[in-house]
C-alpha cells in the first residue's frame, strides 16, 4: 500500500490562512498546538457582527469609551476604569488618578519604545479664582502599574468632551479651548516623548466654541477634523496633508447634513460612517459624500452611547494578572 505523506505548508501561508479565522478560533488553536503559540496574531480578518458585553454591575451607570488601541478598549464609568479586550474577554481594572480636577480629558495609547500601554489624564480646574489655570498631566503605566504626574506641565486648556480625542501617529489628540487667549486648538500628547504640544486648527476655525461642534478623525491616511455648521446644515471635512504643518490644512468635503451626526471614520470608497443621535435616527449610520443615507443600524435602546474604531487582537498586557483573564463563554 502506498504511503501517504502530509502536504507541507510554509509558515507564512499558515499565518495567512489563520488570520482569516475568528479570534476565538485562534485562541483554541493556540491551546492545542505549541507551534501556534509562536505565531504573532495581531488581528483576524473575519468579521463577526454579534454583540459582545462586559458586566460592570449597575446597568444604569454611565460608561464612556476612553479610546481603543491594539485590541484593547479603555472604559470609564462614574466609579470604575477598565481595560478590556472584547476578543479574548480579558479585563483589568485601573485605579483612579490621585489628582482629578473638574475639567478633564482622558486618552489611551501604546508607547512602542517601552512596550507599554498608557492611560493619560489631562485635567484643569477652570473655577479656582486664585489660580484659574490649575492643571495636571498624569499618566498610568500598565507595565509599572502606577500613576505618575508629569511635573512642570502647566496648560490653560478646557473642554473637549468624551468623544473628542484621537490616537494618531503615536500621539493622543484632543480638541480644546485655550482659555487664556480664548482660541480653539488641538492639544496632543506624545506617548514616546511623554510631552504635551499644541497644534493649530485651520484659520477658518478661529471662533470660540469649535470643540463642541467638531470631531477629530482620520480620512484616508490623513489627520482630519470635521466641523458642523448648524446655520447652513452642513458638515465640513478638513484634512492636514502634512502632519503638524498648519499651512497644509485643506477643506476636502462639504456634506449637506442637518441631523446630529458625529463622524467616526471613512471607508476606502469615501463613504462616511458615524453616530447619529437625531430623533428617529439613533444609531450607526453611513452616508456618501453627497449626504445620502446608505445604511442605518439602530442601537438597542436610546441611552447615551460612545463609539470607537476597534481592531481585534489576541494581545495581552505586559505583566497582566492571569486571574483577570477569562475567555468568553
Amino acid at each position: 500500500m502506498e504511503k501517504k505523506t502530509l502536504l507541507y505548508l510554509p509558515h507564512e501561508l499558515i499565518v495567512e490562512i489563520l488570520l482569516r479565522l475568528p479570534v476565538k478560533s485562534l485562541i483554541c488553536f493556540k491551546c492545542i498546538s505549541p507551534e501556534f503559540c509562536s505565531i504573532d496574531f495581531e488581528t483576524s480578518l473575519n468579521y463577526d457582527p454579534s454583540p459582545v458585553s462586559l458586566g460592570i454591575g449597575d446597568p444604569y451607570r454611565s460608561v464612556q469609551i476612553n479610546g481603543s488601541c491594539r485590541g484593547f478598549i479603555c472604559l470609564i464609568s462614574s466609579s470604575d476604569m477598565f481595560l478590556w479586550n472584547p476578543s479574548t474577554g480579558f479585563k483589568t481594572q485601573i485605579p483612579w488618578a490621585p489628582k482629578y480636577l473638574y475639567e478633564h480629558n482622558y486618552g489611551f495609547g501604546y508607547d512602542q519604545s517601552r512596550e507599554d500601554y498608557l492611560v493619560v489624564l489631562l485635567s484643569t480646574d477652570c473655577e479656582i479664582e486664585e489660580n484659574p489655570f490649575s492643571s495636571h498631566l498624569e499618566i498610568f503605566s500598565i507595565r509599572d502599574n502606577r500613576w505618575k504626574e508629569i511635573e512642570g506641565t502647566h496648560f490653560p486648556y478646557c473642554g473637549g468632551g468624551h468623544d473628542n480625542r484621537l490616537l494618531f501617529n503615536g500621539s493622543i489628540h484632543w480638541l480644546s479651548c485655550r482659555i487664556d487667549i480664548e482660541i480653539d486648538v488641538i492639544v496632543a500628547f506624545d506617548l514616546m516623548d511623554r510631552k504635551l504640544y499644541e497644534m493649530p486648527l485651520p484659520d477658518a476655525f478661529h471662533h470660540h466654541g469649535v470643540p463642541a461642534n467638531s470631531y477629530l478623525g482620520v480620512f484616508g491616511e490623513f489627520f482630519s477634523v470635521w466641523a458642523r455648521d448648524y446655520r447652513n446644515g452642513t458638515i465640513e471635512l478638513w484634512v492636514m496633508k502634512e502632519y503638524k504643518l498648519n499651512s497644509s490644512w485643506t477643506k476636502t468635503l462639504v456634506i449637506p447634513l442637518s441631523t446630529y451626526f458625529n463622524p467616526i471614520c471613512s471607508t476606502n470608497n469615501g463613504n462616511i460612517i458615524g453616530k447619529s443621535h437625531s430623533s428617529g435616527l439613533h444609531g450607526l449610520v453611513k452616508y456618501n459624500d453627497k449626504g445620502q443615507l446608505l445604511e442605518f443600524h439602530s442601537f438597542h435602546d436610546g441611552r447615551p452611547s460612545s463609539a470607537v474604531l476597534y481592531t481585534e487582537s489576541l494581545l495581552s498586557l505586559p505583566g497582566n494578572n492571569e486571574q483577570d483573564y477569562k475567555l468568553k463563554e
